[in-house]
Parts: C-alpha cells; sequence; structure tokens
C-alpha cells in the first residue's frame, strides 16, 4: 500500500485530503496518477494540469520510482505575487 496526499487546488477538485492504494505492478508516480484515473475517470482534468510531486517528503519528478509503504505527494505549483 502507498497513501497518495492532494494539496491545495488538487485536493478541492478531486474532494479527497488523501487516499490509500495497493501497489500492485505501479512502480512510478506517473503509473500511480495513470492508476488514479483509471478508477476516477472524472479525475482525468484535476491531473491533466502541471504537478508537482514527492515522494516521502522529497521532491521528485513523475518517473520517479515508488514502493510499499511510501507516502506520495501531489499539489499544483505554486504562485504568489
Amino acid at each position: 500500500m502507498i497513501k497518495v496526499l492532494f494539496f491545495a487546488a488538487l485536493r478541492e477538485q478531486l474532494g479527497h485530503e488523501e487516499i490509500s492504494i495497493p501497489l500492485d505492478s505501479m512502480t512510478t508516480i506517473e503509473q500511480v496518477i495513470e492508476s488514479l484515473i483509471v478508477q476516477n475517470p472524472s479525475w482525468k482534468t484535476a491531473f491533466n494540469q502541471s504537478l508537482l510531486c514527492a515522494v516521502n517528503q522529497e521532491m521528485v519528478n513523475k518517473k520517479h520510482a515508488v514502493n510499499s509503504g511510501d507516502e506520495v505527494a501531489l499539489f499544483p505549483p505554486v504562485t504568489g505575487g
């Protein structure tokens, strides 16, 4: 199992703060996102935007490997003035 956390506007769009999912054959964050879209097709629009990713509180890209027990965080880029 991995825990997937959603932050900022992404959390609001999906209506979830976090979910736990079985790792199965997913090996990268990109594959985790694809799996979430298959399970929840209405989430595709939310995941089409540019997202920042972290695994176990370390910033990574979507090609980063995930392992059982990891915490994956997904959030939109932060903007400010």
